[in-house]
């Protein structure tokens, strides 16, 4: 569904003299690579998590992808289309969604827009009113559809950015931030929809997301890129499980900790910080066992929790080792 071979893309910025005639007749740029050389494949019905730093080429990729941005060089194949020609074809088979521009009227309900769209992509009534109505019932927002986008919140506005944006039932769909800036409500409520949406439909979905989180729910592969390059294409399981070698326990404690149980913690350089009646310990994974053993013969406790190294933590380590090789 979609080919990336050998994609490359350069931006050139004029360097500005003092001289106003050599700005104009003989000026100069500097090159930045915010694409060196990727190249990937995605096949139909794949949700993918493109992640990265900012500034690592995630956008870039996604805007050539889409149509958006001419590429410096590479091979580029999306459904068959080289996105950039944006034949009308193409342009109604996919959907580019942003989480931080707003594509419906601002003073209209919300209604207006998709008809609109509906006449832009030139979708059949009975269709667009089995759509519409097929992602009304998904995020259960009939009640808003009559009110003026200005009226909405961010989450509500969303919700009609996502509808608004798959009533022609594209192919493919680039989600950039979807969720940036949402409450945790609208987050979980845009995540499930999501989900749902590519179970039903089958789409091909590519998602940009900071809340690694949300990758970690929705995305079985991701594509990591840093600085340009991809670095990791694959399982994220298979990552988080290779390259995380820690747990975090959180220990709610009924009385003070005993001396020897931090003697014991110290000789083995065990980290931890106690905030009572919370103690919370970072430590390797070939370490839990003794811990666990001192922690039940030592330690008087009401609760006790052992969680996975955050993601946000293994993919940063991941990233400064990948950078110093």
């Amino acid at each position: 569904m979609i080919k990336v071979k050998n994609l490359t893309k350069i931006y050139k910025t004029p360097i500005r003299k003092t001289n106003l005639l050599a700005d104009i007749f003989f000026r100069q740029y500097k090159e930045k690579t915010a694409l060196d050389n990727i190249s990937f494949e995605i096949n139909t019905n794949e949700l993918i998590g493109f992640i990265g730093p900012n500034g690592a080429g995630k956008t870039t990729t996604m805007k050539i992808l889409s149509g958006i941005l001419y590429p410096t060089f590479g091979e580029i194949n999306v459904l068959g289309y080289f996105p950039f020609d944006k034949k009308p074809e193409f342009l109604k088979k996919i959907s580019f969604i942003s989480g931080q521009k707003n594509q419906l009227f601002w003073e209209l309900p919300v209604t207006e827009s998709f008809k609109l769209t509906k006449e832009i992509y030139q979708v059949n009534d009975s269709d667009y009113k089995k759509s519409l109505s097929n992602l009304i019932d998904l995020f259960n927002v009939n009640k808003l559809l009559k009110q003026p986008v200005k009226t909405l919140s961010l989450g509500q506005r969303m919700k009609m950015e996502l509808i608004n944006a798959l009533l022609y039932n594209p192919q493919i769909l680039f989600l950039d931030e979807p969720t940036i800036g949402l409450d945790i409500f609208s987050q979980s409520a845009i995540i499930n929809f999501i989900k749902k949406y590519q179970k039903n439909f089958k789409s091909t979905i590519i998602l940009t997301s900071h809340y690694l989180q949300d990758v970690k729910k929705l995305a079985q592969r991701i594509i990591l890129i840093n600085q340009g390059k991809i670095i990791y294409d694959g399982s994220l399981k298979k990552l988080t499980d290779k390259h995380s070698n820690k747990k975090i326990i959180k220990i709610i404690l009924d009385c003070e900790i005993p001396k020897n149980f931090l003697e014991k913690i110290n000789q083995q350089k065990i980290s931890y910080k106690n905030n009572p009646p919370l103690l919370e310990i970072i430590i390797e994974k070939n370490k839990l066992s003794f811990l666990i053993k001192e922690v039940i013969n030592k330690l008087s406790f009401q609760d006790l929790t052992i969680e996975d190294e955050p993601i946000e933590e293994i993919i940063k380590n991941f990233i400064n080792n990948q950078s110093k090789n």
